[in-house]
């Protein structure tokens, strides 16, 4: 999924920019949490723009009620599955999955269903 969206996006990356160029590359950027925390980061990406994480995307109530829907909907044994370290106030770190400047990741995989939401961007 990384690949073709890179694919579709490529016209915004930054000039010259390199990345993952494999779904190794891209597995090995990936650490598996857990529900909660998909939870906590579907929010984070529907709600915040990972460039400019001041302005607000969507009403953090509404994305939250969504996330904990996708959540349980899919099961809370369901192997989750990010690209993000570190969403501390002060702070916001990754392992790039895509050759943009910012992007970040939170899937869900359970016996029949595949849940992605990948936030790109540049500044």
């Amino acid at each position: 999924m990384a690949t073709e969206a890179e694919e579709a996006w490529k016209h915004y990356a930054a000039e010259g920019a390199v990345g993952p160029d494999t779904p190794v590359e891209i597995d090995d950027a990936l650490v598996q949490i857990d529900a909660e925390r998909a939870v906590e980061l579907l929010t984070y990406l529907a709600v915040h723009d990972l460039v400019f994480p001041s302005s607000e995307r969507r009403d953090g109530t509404y994305a939250r009620s969504a996330a904990e829907r996708v959540v349980r909907l899919l099961g809370y044994e369901v192997a989750w599955y990010t690209n993000i370290t570190d969403l501390s106030p002060r702070a916001r770190a990754w392992n790039p999955v895509t050759r943009h400047t910012f992007d970040g990741v939170v899937a869900g995989t359970g016996d029949q269903f595949m849940v992605v939401l990948l936030q790109v961007g540049e500044d």
